[in-house]
């Protein structure tokens, strides 16, 4: 098989041609690459968003908006000012896009059909699996350990000193329940956000390569389509999105569970609740996955030069 062929390095864009699998190893390897890199090129953009977020209730308020916050932080704490905070969130997009892009990898290995295709419906549900797992092993006590940090740091005594020391803590007063507070509200969350995602990848991948399945995507358009998958995620499940934080938040006791919550916030604030954050929240994601989908191809694309499987 002709080398163009790796760039298929996500096996929902590997239609026609007996195409080559992508090792669930390379994928895992790959994917935690491009969540690390990904979260150390974004993480400014989600510093200053929390700044300005904190900052709505300073009476005066201490930033005149988004350049004000940026020249303001690198003059008092440098370039490196807008990277404070950046070690806990790699803690958790690092083995989350690992997690995310292996079990994809695995369940497409098995649902292609005898010419190595993989239709917009199976890559769907592969992506739902994908997104299912990443949020039972990685995102759900990720999410909630840092909200118990945030309370945490807010309290006169914080108890916490550190990221592991905080896990073990919780673990021991809690028990490993107290890690996976909102785990419904989670798993549909990252459930249909992968869902969406690596079903609107994989229709403009098989689009786009027609009926070449060796056809090269540039990174660009990776990027583009990257973009779009993110841009329907965020309007597909940006009601799911503010039901995790609710459960998640410091006033998760007022619901019985994911589903009453729900219901509260459509009897007392109306559907228009349900999409609140989707603008600022759009930017981010579709920065987000543009570069994690255009990362991974194109480490896997050199990981099929050195590691070679069958």
């Amino acid at each position: 098989m002709p080398a163009p062929a790796a760039p298929r390095s996500l096996a929902a864009a590997a239609p026609a041609g007996k195409a080559k699998l992508t090792h669930p190893g390379k994928a895992i390897l790959a994917g935690g690459l491009a969540g690390g890199i990904e979260i150390c090129i974004t993480f400014p953009t989600e510093y200053v968003k929390t700044q300005l977020q904190l900052d709505e209730k300073a009476n005066p308020p201490r930033y005149k908006g988004i350049g004000d916050c940026v020249k303001q932080t690198v003059r008092d704490h440098g370039i490196r000012g807008l990277y404070r905070g950046l070690s806990s969130l790699l803690y958790g997009s690092i083995p989350k896009a690992a997690v995310r892009f292996g079990m994809f990898e695995f369940l497409s290995n098995q649902m292609r059909d005898e010419q190595g295709r993989l239709d917009s419906t199976r890559g769907l549900i592969c992506g739902l699996g994908a997104g299912v797992a990443e949020a039972v092993a990685v995102v759900c006590p990720m999410e909630t350990v840092k909200v118990k940090f945030i309370h945490d740091q807010t309290s006169p005594n914080p108890k916490y000193r550190g990221f592991f020391h905080g896990v073990r803590e919780i673990v021991r007063e809690q028990g490993l329940r107290g890690t996976y507070q909102g785990l419904t509200a989670t798993v549909l969350k990252q459930g249909s956000n992968q869902a969406i995602r690596f079903f609107v990848m994989t229709s403009l991948r098989n689009w786009y390569k027609g009926d070449n399945p060796n056809k090269v995507m540039n990174p660009f358009v990776t990027g583009v389509f990257g973009a779009l998958a993110g841009a329907a995620s965020v309007f597909g499940n940006t009601p799911l999105d503010v039901v995790k934080t609710r459960m998640q938040g410091l006033e998760a006791h007022k619901y019985k569970n994911t589903w009453d919550c729900a219901y509260q916030i459509m009897k007392h604030e109306g559907p228009l609740a349900f999409y609140k954050g989707t603008v600022p929240r759009l930017g981010r994601v579709c920065l987000d996955v543009a570069i994690v989908f255009i990362i991974y191809d194109e480490v896997v694309k050199f990981l099929n030069k050195v590691w070679k499987t069958d």
